[in-house]
């Protein structure tokens, strides 16, 4: 069976990036400034949540409004 070559290369998703403007009640969990790796979830975004990774290499999900995406060179990522 030939495969056809688009399809060869798996195209990893687009890193996202969103700096964190409020940390108000989870000041043990988040940083004013810090930026943190998204991980897109859908299910979250429908309920005005964001996924990030911290600095565990943890996901948690927290309200989208503490965040700011930002947009970074692929050199930077």
């Amino acid at each position: 069976m030939l495969l056809d070559p688009a399809m060869k290369k798996d195209k990893k998703p687009p890193t996202h990036f969103a700096v964190c403007l409020n940390n108000e009640g989870y000041q043990a969990s988040l940083e004013i400034g810090k930026m943190y790796r998204v991980i897109p979830d859908d299910e979250a975004a429908a309920n005005g949540l964001i996924r990030i990774v911290d600095e565990h290499g943890k996901d948690h999900t927290f309200p989208a409004d503490r965040f700011r995406p930002v947009k970074l060179p692929q050199a930077a990522q």
